[in-house]
């Protein structure tokens, strides 16, 4: 990682930071409150983010493609709008419009704002070159639900959830906003729409990133929704489960700090190779002996495989196909990751009441699955502008 990029990885990690833990992690501390108060029920309100999700989704490519032709500091300026815009009505919601309404335009913030956005924003600025730099901001913003969800119960404690959320609104615009605007911009500030609109074939390694990625992230999305309650259910105590779900987090920190040493001398195409593997291990440590250490195994494996992951969504199709059109890229390849991850909790809600820690059997099926579809591409020899 290079010491003069570290401006701006730390002033993008911290923008991450902020966008994460005022957005997409406010759900798990605010549902009920919320739901009380505006006088929803809970399945309403995650409906409601799940469909705010699917739209950050759908606009991917189009994002990708904004930051193909002119950098990312316009398009992350706008997130930050949108989600001090969309906090604000959160806020004074009294019905179900105006709280939808809100979580509309915390979608389209989503899709403007959070990792796609911030990696094809390092892929223009730095080219082949950004992989450090991607490692970097994940290894901040690795810290988004420790430092959210805290602060989040904390202000709702203290000044309500209303309040709370007004706060996060004037974090975006005090703190997001300026980080995100000054940002490097591209030293070819525009390039041709020739180039920046040019197609982007659906190859057999683009359809097999894809489903691997998905994968991936259905097994993200379950676990974070619903880990304590499987760890439960493969014979770990209320408080064994809670303690070992506490450590996912720093497990994810680790693997990405190992990413950014000992790893990021790999082709990063191994790397989620062997991040895929991880979960299918750590399922088969807790199905054999159960309890709470295995429990806590369990959670380290998960979030270190979890972690890599995270990286190799961005890190991946940049070594395989290089930097031209690479924000549009990961737009496509994130699409069904967005659309199947939104659907993920409440499907796995289900699966768990029918068969217990049996599901792990299907989140082990799914990273498996992942496994080998990254295991069909080829690592190219000499980072070609193609592989298949």
């Amino acid at each position: 990682m290079q010491t003069s990029r570290l401006p701006t990885i730390i002033a993008l990690g911290t923008a991450q930071t902020l966008g994460w833990g005022s957005t997409y992690y406010l759900p798990a501390v605010l549902a009920d409150g919320i739901s009380q108060d505006v006088g929803l029920s809970t399945n309403l309100f995650f409906g409601t983010f799940s469909a705010s999700l699917i739209i950050s989704a759908l606009i991917g490519p189009k994002v990708g493609r904004a930051i193909d032709r002119a950098g990312g500091n316009g398009v992350l300026s706008i997130s930050s709008l949108l989600f001090a815009s969309a906090l604000c009505l959160l806020a004074y919601a009294h019905s179900y419009v105006m709280f939808a309404l809100a979580w509309v335009l915390m979608g389209i913030g989503m899709g403007l704002g959070l990792y796609d956005a911030a990696f094809a924003t390092l892929g223009r600025l730095y080219g082949r070159d950004a992989r450090g730099a991607i490692t970097g901001i994940t290894l901040l913003a690795g810290f988004a639900s420790t430092i959210g969800w805290p602060l989040t119960a904390w202000g709702a404690s203290e000044v309500g959830w209303r309040d709370t959320c007004l706060a996060w609104a004037a974090a975006h615009i005090v703190l997001g906003l300026p980080l995100n605007y000054f940002l490097p911009r591209p030293r070819d500030l525009a390039v041709s729409a020739k180039v920046a609109d040019a197609p982007v074939p659906i190859d057999r390694t683009m359809v097999l990133l894809a489903f691997a990625f998905a994968a991936a992230w259905i097994v993200t999305a379950g676990m974070a929704a619903h880990f304590p309650r499987i760890a439960e259910a493969a014979g770990a105590s209320p408080a064994q489960a809670i303690a070992a779900g506490a450590l996912i987090g720093p497990a994810q920190v680790g693997a990405r700090m190992l990413e950014a040493s000992f790893l990021s001398r790999i082709h990063p195409l191994v790397s989620a190779r062997l991040a895929t593997t991880t979960h299918p291990v750590g399922a088969a440590v807790i199905a054999v002996a159960g309890g709470g250490v295995a429990a806590g195994a369990f959670a380290v494996l998960h979030g270190m495989g979890n972690g890599i992951i995270t990286i190799a969504r961005g890190t991946v199709p940049l070594a395989l196909y290089g930097p031209q059109n690479y924000g549009y890229r990961l737009g496509l390849l994130g699409m069904p990751s967005r659309f199947l991850s939104a659907g993920a909790p409440l499907v796995f809600s289900i699966l768990i009441d029918r068969m217990g820690a049996g599901v792990l059997l299907v989140t082990s099926g799914l990273s498996l699955s992942a496994v080998l579809a990254l295991c069909l591409i080829r690592v190219p020899a000499a980072s070609p502008q193609h592989a298949d």
